[in-house]
């Protein structure tokens, strides 16, 4: 039998700018997002940081940065816009099973949630990823850890209520179930298929499929093979999110503009000096 053929889309600035909405003269911040963060433990409390800043750079009324309560100090200190709180944790700095309750009760008033930047690995944090799919009404972003919260377990996203997006690496797609030994794109749709999220396959031209649309990402450079892009990268789908943007575009439009922040932070400080933290700077400029 042939393989099917597709046709990957490709994006550029004038679709993500059509896909952001109009902000009117009289808005305030509850129009522009309110988002929710899971992120950080002890030795990670950078990954919540970057990630909560991206998605403030990305446009959204209100950040909430959830943190285990053992890092709220240091996360509370670095903040700026963001409103940190803190959760539960166990005697290793990461949240523990306890966390779900004072989420979910949060989790109502949201518009999208992002867990896993910095988290760690435990069972408890399997537990959680877990409850979160379970009650989680809006759409999830799970990346980094709360990927690694899956393995072995990613038939509870089958049943999960609200759209997921999925953010692996080669080595987190592994661990999902992903074979990558043949076409990046037939791999990245069939764990979309087997999943039921959509997944951003990260990587040189980057794979965006929710098993039947395909979009591959043209921006981007080695600069970002460094800690701390792909939370840049979550914060700012989970921000587009929040703003009402569908999905699969959210997803696309994300890799978009976040490897053409880093071309031109390469441009100003070259690939081998260039930091996380410079696509933050570079973002607004991409931007209505």
């Amino acid at each position: 039998m042939a393989k099917p053929v597709w046709i990957a889309q490709q994006t550029d600035l004038s679709f993500v700018r059509s896909l952001l909405p109009i902000r009117k003269r009289d808005s305030y911040k509850g129009d522009f997002g309110k988002v929710l963060l899971l992120c950080g433990s002890e030795g990670l409390t950078g990954a919540a940081r970057l990630a909560a800043k991206a998605a403030l750079r990305m446009g959204s009324g209100l950040v909430y940065l959830g943190v285990p309560r053992s890092v709220y100090p240091i996360c509370a200190s670095a903040a700026g816009s963001e409103i940190v709180f803190p959760l539960p944790c166990d005697a290793d700095g990461r949240l523990s099973e306890e966390a779900l309750e004072p989420i979910l009760v949060r989790l109502s008033q949201m518009d999208a949630v992002l867990a896993g930047p910095g988290l760690g690995r435990s069972e408890a944090i399997c537990r959680l990823i877990a409850g979160l799919l379970q009650e989680c009404r809006v759409p999830l972003v799970l990346d980094a850890d709360g990927i690694n919260a899956l393995e072995a377990h990613t038939d509870i996203l089958r049943g999960s209520g609200c759209p997921v997006i999925l953010t692996p690496h080669d080595g987190e797609f592994r661990r999902l179930g992903g074979d990558l030994s043949g076409d990046r794109i037939e791999a990245a749709k069939q764990l979309s298929l087997e999943t039921n999220a959509i997944i951003l396959l990260k990587g040189f031209r980057t794979v965006i499929t929710d098993g039947m649309n395909v979009y591959r990402n043209s921006t981007g450079n080695p600069g970002l093979a460094t800690g701390g892009s792909g939370d840049v990268l979550a914060g700012m789908i989970v921000s587009l999110l929040g703003q009402h943007i569908m999905p699969l575009e959210a997803a696309a439009a994300g890799a978009f503009l976040h490897g053409m922040a880093a071309d031109r932070a390469s441009d100003r400080l070259g690939e081998y000096g260039m930091l996380p933290e410079d696509l933050l700077q570079e973002l607004p400029r991409l931007l209505p």
